[in-house]
């Protein structure tokens, strides 16, 4: 079946960076469209950065310049670099197939 396991969060201080990874397996990985995910205490999910199949990628504004989503279709695996990270990126984030299939999630904590 179609799984999905997201890794690499952690605690960070305020300016520092994490890459995200997301191994995915049951399916034909390089036919999808792959997106992060983030939900903070209290507020609804919402996309951070997704990538087509045919490797365009888009973000969201609060990230722009500072994450970068990239897939290796060989691995199956796709990351989200995060630097210059900020209090207001914390959450827990979450990988997903098409909008439709997700991961369980990572906990990223950005404190001093």
């Amino acid at each position: 079946q179609v799984q999905l396991v997201e890794s690499g969060g952690g605690l960070v201080q305020p300016g520092g960076s994490l890459r995200l990874s997301c191994a995915a397996s049951g399916y034909i990985f390089s036919a999808y469209t792959m997106g992060w995910y983030r939900q903070a205490p209290g507020k609804q999910r919402e996309l951070v950065a997704y990538m087509t199949s045919s490797g365009d990628a888009n973000y969201v504004d609060s990230v722009k310049g500072r994450f970068t989503i990239s897939r290796d279709n060989a691995k199956k695996t796709v990351y989200l670099q995060m630097n210059n990270l900020r209090p207001e990126d914390t959450a827990v984030y979450y990988c997903s197939r098409d909008s439709t299939t997700w991961g369980q999630g990572t906990q990223v904590t950005v404190s001093s």
